[in-house]
C-alpha cells in the first residue's frame, strides 16, 4: 500500500473494482484485456478509480527497444472519478509500486489518442519521453452512432470473425502519441536519442485545464479520465 499527507492511496484492487471504475469513468466503457495489474486509488478512503497495467495489443510492444515481453509493459487505462490529486502524481506513485513488484521490468509505453482530443498531458507532466506517433489506422462508425474498433470484426474459434454491419462507416483516424517511461538509468540512457519534442500543447495538455472526451465533456485532470 502506498499513502502519502494528502489522503491519496494507491493499492492492488480485485477485478469487480477495477471493473467498475472503466465501465463507469472511462470514455471507452471498457476493459483491458490479456495479463494486467491492476491498482485502485482512494481519497480520504473512498474509492476513485483504477490504473492498469497490461501486456498491451502490441505482441511487439518491447521490440523497439531490445525488450523482451517481461521487461517492457503498457499503461493501458487510467479510470477517474472526480479527484482531489493530480493525475500525474497518481500514475507516479503507481509506477512505483508497479516497479517494486516487477523488479524485471525496464520500461513502460503508453499513448495518447489525438482522436479523442488526448495530447498527453498527464505523460508530460510526469516528464516521460516523448517517442513519435503510431501508425495511421481506421474505425467503423456504426450507424447507431458507436464507434467500433475493427479488432471488434476479427477473430479465430469461438470468437469467429464478424461481418461488418451494414450502414458501417470506415472512418481515417491518426495514429497515437507514444509516451516511454524509462525504469533506471540505463534504459533512459538508451532511449533518450529516441526522444522527440513534445505535441504542441493544448489546454488538456496542462495539468489542471479541461480535457475533451469522446463525448465532448468539459474535464479536468483533477477530474475525471485521461488516458
Amino acid at each position: 500500500m502506498t499513502q502519502d499527507k494528502h489522503n491519496l492511496k494507491v493499492d492492488w484492487c480485485s477485478h469487480e473494482a477495477a471493473k467498475y471504475a472503466c465501465l463507469h469513468w472511462h470514455y471507452s466503457k471498457t476493459i483491458p484485456t490479456g495479463k494486467l495489474s491492476r491498482l485502485g486509488v482512494w481519497e480520504n478512503s473512498n474509492f476513485i478509480g483504477t490504473v492498469f497495467f497490461g501486456s498491451g495489443a502490441s505482441a511487439a510492444l518491447g521490440k523497439p527497444y531490445g525488450l523482451k515481453n517481461n521487461e517492457v509493459c503498457e499503461l493501458v487505462r487510467v479510470a477517474l472519478t472526480s479527484h482531489q490529486n493530480f493525475v500525474s502524481k497518481i500514475i507516479a506513485i503507481s509506477i512505483r509500486k508497479l516497479k517494486k513488484a516487477n523488479p524485471g521490468l525496464n520500461l513502460i509505453v503508453s499513448f495518447a489518442d489525438p482522436f479523442q482530443g488526448h495530447c498527453g498531458g498527464i505523460y508530460q507532466a510526469g516528464n516521460w519521453i516523448y517517442n513519435g506517433d503510431s501508425s495511421p489506422s481506421h474505425m467503423y462508425l456504426l450507424s447507431n452512432g458507436e464507434l467500433a474498433h475493427p479488432r471488434r470484426f476479427s477473430g479465430s474459434g469461438w470468437n469467429a470473425p464478424k461481418k461488418i454491419p451494414l450502414g458501417a462507416k470506415k472512418i481515417k483516424v491518426p495514429g497515437k502519441h507514444r509516451y516511454l517511461m524509462p525504469l533506471n538509468k540505463k534504459m533512459r540512457k538508451q532511449i533518450l536519442p529516441l526522444s522527440k519534442p513534445y505535441p504542441k500543447r493544448s489546454k488538456q495538455a496542462m495539468d489542471n485545464t479541461p480535457v475533451i472526451t469522446a463525448k465532448g465533456q468539459n474535464l479536468s485532470e483533477r477530474s475525471k479520465v485521461v488516458a
